[in-house]
């Protein structure tokens, strides 16, 4: 079976195949292995409206099963921003929206910097069959960038304990730890156990029982 994963962005299409590949025997499959064509806006007002978005129209364009993802940081301090709008929030690359938040925040104390990544997911084998989760990952935004793993606002989001995480992973940002670790706390890695979940509860990928492929 054959799934496609609606993304242009290496990194969340790595994190996906690091996530499912050992779980699901299905050969996935990016938009790269695709002729180019023009993905739709994402204009809904929530991240599960954009991954639904997504989904549904790769899906039909492409006829075969596909997962699409959204996500984002939420920052308290700045009423939820960059929220939906994570990925666009600030012109230039992840270093730039990056400085451009820490810059933001510069006069927040410490103790009010807490926010979350948030991560919805949609797989769409029809019309009729959507599969759609959502987790999230609590943290705090760290005073400086640190480490050189991950991608997007990683270096700056700090590990909490209201993220249920290892006592020993506290304090450090996404960027300080290992992939394998990450594989285990992230938003990303969260919807996508829930995902799983919700796939073996039903044992099957299309309305009328049978595998699409």
């Amino acid at each position: 079976m054959k799934l496609v994963i609606a993304t242009s962005n290496a990194g969340k299409l790595r994190e996906i195949q690091e996530l499912l590949n050992p779980i699901l025997p299905w050969e996935i499959v990016s938009l790269a292995n695709f002729p180019p064509f023009e993905m739709p806006s994402e204009d809904g007002e929530t991240m599960a409206e954009n991954a639904r978005i997504k989904a549904i129209f790769c899906m039909n364009k492409l006829h075969i099963p596909c997962l699409a993802d959204d996500s984002g940081l939420e920052v308290d301090a700045l009423n939820g921003e960059p929220g939906v709008r994570s990925a666009r929030w600030y012109p230039g690359t992840d270093q730039d929206r990056s400085a451009a938040l820490l810059a933001r925040l510069q006069d927040v104390p410490k103790n009010q910097r807490t926010a979350r990544f948030r991560c919805a997911l949609c797989l769409a084998t029809s019309e009729e069959d959507l599969r759609e989760v959502e987790a999230t990952c609590e943290g705090n935004i760290a005073i400086k960038p640190r480490g050189d793993n991950g991608f997007g606002y990683d270096p700056i989001f700090e590990i909490s304990a209201a993220s249920g995480s290892d006592s020993a992973l506290i304090g450090r940002t996404m960027a300080e730890i290992m992939p394998s670790q990450k594989a285990q706390l992230s938003h990303r890695a969260r919807a996508m156990t829930l995902l799983i979940e919700n796939i073996g509860k039903h044992n099957s990928l299309s309305p009328a029982g049978r595998e699409l492929g």
